[in-house]
């Protein structure tokens, strides 16, 4: 079991971090390096406001994760969404229209909260969220995107709003890419890095770790590769095998002891890149940070769920906020028993132990949502 820590100051000093490097990283940007000047002030803040609830016994996460549709135009292999049916080719119904969005965003900056990872489906068909999004200058807005609809528009409102970081999924090369996510896709991919490059634009790349690509995303050519295109942040997450079929993909022991090592060559190979692994780096500063131990995730229809993996909610932020979702009896129960804290297979401790989270919610008689 992982040691107990101060998870305030923890995350504060996790928070401080990636501000700090997401500027060196922008150094010779001077609109980005302007913004995120601004940005440190705000999170700043945002850490006094979170320290500050802390002190009368309410823990607020510094991160939230918001699924902000259940639409997709791609079928990726393996993709733990379309399995767990959060992502459909339907007709999304009863989503969170963007002002309910807008509102939620606004209580989180209320609450101190610093990021907002913006998924799907694929966000970038919600136009009206992303903007509004721009709007909430106070909080750095990461967008994980399959990288299929970059618009001219989109470029004119990242170039407007800084606080907008797209981040790009990609596999390795052309071949693992497409092997995943459709013929030309890697291309497309190439064509934007492309385009956010001459626009001096900040953004990422996500990278699913498998057993099969792994030798091939943690080598210094697939990083070059990326930096030469002006990539300023990569995010490596380890495979969700959701089905049995899909359990050899998962990195296992092996692959593990490879990663860490693997992780801390490539930040000393590319100092000025912002290099991120989960759940690596979550088992190295103490557990799991779902549960609103560090984070939550919030469902295309408000369900306020452990983490996107974990797809069990007892409370809807659409009619409760975020502030109640925060006193989820399936939240309060896994923080405060040794879930978040166990070895496990795979990316996901509580996807893994996925009954036993099923029997929390049957025990407190709410229903799976």
């Amino acid at each position: 079991m992982a040691e107990k820590i101060n998870l305030e100051e923890h995350i504060a000093r996790g928070v401080e971090k990636i501000v700090s490097d997401t500027l060196k990283a922008t150094l010779k940007d001077p609109r980005e390096s302007a913004f995120m000047l601004k940005f440190a002030s705000a999170s700043r803040k945002a850490t006094k406001i979170r320290r500050r609830l802390a002190e009368q016994g309410e823990h607020i996460p510094s991160f939230l994760i918001a699924s902000i549709t259940s639409s997709c135009n791609l079928h990726c292999a393996g993709c733990y969404s379309r399995c767990n049916e959060a992502t459909v080719d339907a007709e999304p119904v009863q989503q969170l229209s963007g002002e309910e969005w807008l509102r939620i965003f606004r209580e989180a900056e209320e609450l101190g909260v610093s990021f907002i990872m913006l998924a799907g489906g694929e966000p970038m068909l919600r136009w009206d969220v992303i903007e509004k999004a721009g709007g909430m200058q106070n909080i750095l807005f990461p967008i994980f995107t399959n990288g299929t609809f970059l618009s001219e528009n989109y470029l004119k409102l990242f170039d407007r709003c800084r606080n907008l970081i797209p981040v790009m999924s990609i596999e390795g090369g052309r071949e693992t890419t497409d092997a995943r996510r459709g013929e030309g896709v890697y291309d497309r991919l190439v064509s934007n890095m492309d385009a956010f490059q001459k626009r001096g634009l900040l953004f990422g790349a996500s990278v699913t770790v498998t057993t099969e690509n792994i030798r091939e995303v943690t080598s210094p050519e697939f990083l070059k590769t990326l930096t030469d295109r002006g990539c300023k942040l990569v995010i490596f997450v380890e495979f969700v095998p959701v089905t049995e079929e899909a359990q050899y993909l998962a990195p296992g022991d092996a692959e593990r002891a490879f990663l860490v090592p693997a992780m801390d060559a490539l930040r000393e190979t590319f100092p000025d890149l912002i290099v991120l692994s989960f759940p690596g780096d979550e088992r190295a500063d103490g557990g799991c940070m779902a549960a609103g131990r560090g984070f939550f995730h919030i469902n295309s229809h408000g369900g306020a769920e452990p983490c996107p993996f974990s797809p069990y909610s007892d409370v809807n932020v659409r009619t409760d906020g975020l502030r109640e979702a925060m006193r989820s009896r399936l939240f309060r129960a896994l923080r405060e028993g040794d879930f978040l804290d166990d070895d496990h297979v795979g990316g996901c401790v509580l996807f893994e132990k996925r009954d036993q989270v099923e029997a929390i919610l049957a025990s407190a008689g709410a229903d799976i949502l």
